[in-house]
């Protein structure tokens, strides 16, 4: 496998991922009250009928001294991130033509992908410990490659024939539902926030399909008001996506062209003379020297990494005669490079109907930003 961000597309989609389902947690909970300074407010939770249908068993939570947040919430979130891919049994062909496997011959310099967007996410208590939420957004990712297409020589060195680089924009449409069962005991919490969310991008075949599993562990600390409080918590964020991608675009969308045809011109050439030098060193073997399996292997692979980067050249310049009608079709696996981040976060409670919160990932190949305000109200 190599790290592969080659099709902007595919590091859209996972950055399409992140802003849409790291955003899916918002920290509140049902905390049982315990300590003698908490005792009057445990009585009193004990003593008051619970006003609201949900959650089913609140008034029985609520006897057992637990204290309930308001049982709906809609959470408005702004993300950020950046992060890279793994991919492999890359296919790339132009005009609906056939694909030629890149796997071999494709190695990149640089990779970064990053977006921002908002997100709704409108939630109800359906259980005292069981949160269930679903999510509506929009993201608007932005990539930028540097990737090379290389050859091996008749000495079996890789030769870079072509320099390539892309950047592109684009608009995501993502929904999803997830669940977030959590507990609470004397302001220290634990929260499971599952997720999955179904992402349309206009290039791509099919909607692209995500899980997030984002487990965290915290603390609430209370202020003067007893409904006033700041948390901080710690944690990891995964993210599984589907491996397979098939999509097309234009190819005027994908790279810069304004010296796109010199740059095919100069590395059809180059695929050229390599090929000749690897035919020159082969015929001039002995039939001995032939037949020994390293020169074989070497010769086998050469000419599979030649026809592969001349075939895909040769696509590309005749996709080149109709520039601005010219497509590209794909067909990948792909997953992030590193399926785990790290997290910290803080919210505010001004009451018990607004809060703010903001959420930091890092380490390993993605970074993340997540800020929110919500509102939660009783049902």
């Amino acid at each position: 496998m190599k790290t592969l961000p080659w099709h902007d597309k595919n590091m859209v989609l996972l950055v399409a991922m992140l802003c849409v389902s790291a955003s899916a947690f918002s920290q509140v909970y049902s905390n049982k009250e315990v300590g003698k300074k908490n005792q009057a407010l445990a009585d009193s939770i004990k003593k008051t009928e619970y006003p609201y249908a949900l959650p089913i068993w609140g008034a029985k939570a609520t006897k057992l001294g637990f204290n309930l947040p308001y049982s709906a919430g809609v959470g408005v979130n702004y993300l950020w991130q950046r992060s890279q891919l793994v991919i492999d049994n890359l296919q790339v062909g132009f005009n609906n033509g056939p694909m030629t496997n890149l796997d071999q011959v494709v190695r990149f310099d640089n990779a970064i992908s990053e977006a921002s967007g908002l997100n709704i996410r409108p939630d109800i208590w359906l259980f005292p410990f069981l949160n269930v939420y679903a999510v509506f957004a929009k993201a608007s990712p932005t990539t930028t490659v540097d990737y090379g297409i290389y050859v091996p020589d008749e000495t079996g060195n890789w030769n870079q024939v072509i320099a390539l680089n892309s950047k592109a924009e684009f608009q995501a449409t993502t929904m999803g539902i997830g669940i977030t069962p959590t507990i609470g005991v004397g302001g220290g919490w634990l929260a499971l926030d599952m997720n999955m969310t179904w992402s349309d991008i206009p290039e791509l075949a099919d909607p692209a399909f995500a899980f997030v599993f984002g487990p965290r562990l915290g603390k609430s600390f209370k202020l003067k008001n007893p409904d006033q409080n700041i948390a901080l918590w710690t944690g990891g964020f995964r993210l599984m996506l589907n491996s397979g991608t098939n999509g097309s675009l234009y190819l005027k969308d994908l790279f810069p062209t304004q010296d796109l045809q010199t740059k095919v011109d100069n590395g059809i050439q180059n695929v050229t003379n390599l090929s000749a030098q690897v035919e020159t060193w082969w015929t001039g073997l002995t039939p001995l020297e032939q037949a020994n399996p390293v020169n074989k292997a070497k010769y086998e692979t050469a000419n599979q990494a030649l026809d592969a980067a001349g075939t895909f050249l040769g696509n590309m310049d005749a996709a080149l005669n109709d520039e601005q009608f010219a497509t590209v079709q794909y067909s990948l696996n792909k997953r992030p490079q590193d399926m785990w981040n790290f997290i910290i976060g803080t919210q505010y409670q001004h009451n018990k109907h607004w809060m703010v919160r903001a959420e930091y990932g890092f380490l390993g190949t993605r970074t993340q930003f997540i800020g929110m305000l919500q509102y939660r109200f009783g049902l």
